[in-house]
């Protein structure tokens, strides 16, 4: 196994360590204070309204998780929002979610399954 391959190995299993110990993270560009991008910046904003908890990933931060987020479940732009260790989508589907009040639930759900933590 190459240096690459094996760098890309434990980057995807960095990944999925970080969806499933999360039960809400978004994989953005830059933070939800200071995004970088517009669709970051929306899509953070939209999880930040529900005023329910997640986790970010700055991925201009993390060069490894920016080249190999978009192999972990094949979808290639920012941001990537996980619900309950599932991919939900990029910006347009959390802001879908968001308007029809179904973010809110969902992200509700997948904290509320979250051991507490002490």
């Amino acid at each position: 196994m190459s240096e690459q391959d094996s760098l890309e190995k434990e980057t995807l299993e960095r990944i999925h360590e970080q969806v499933t110990n999360n039960p809400v993270v978004i994989y953005m560009k830059g933070t939800p204070q200071m995004p970088s991008c517009g669709f970051s910046s929306r899509a953070a904003q939209a999880l930040v309204e529900t005023g329910e908890k997640f986790a970010f990933v700055n991925i201009l931060a993390d060069a490894t998780i920016f080249e190999h987020l978009p192999k972990y479940q094949d979808w290639p732009t920012f941001p990537q929002l996980y619900i309950g260790g599932e991919l939900q989508g990029g910006c347009d589907i959390t802001l879908e979610l968001a308007e029809s009040g179904e973010l809110k639930k969902m992200m509700a759900e997948a904290n509320a399954k979250q051991p507490s933590e002490a």
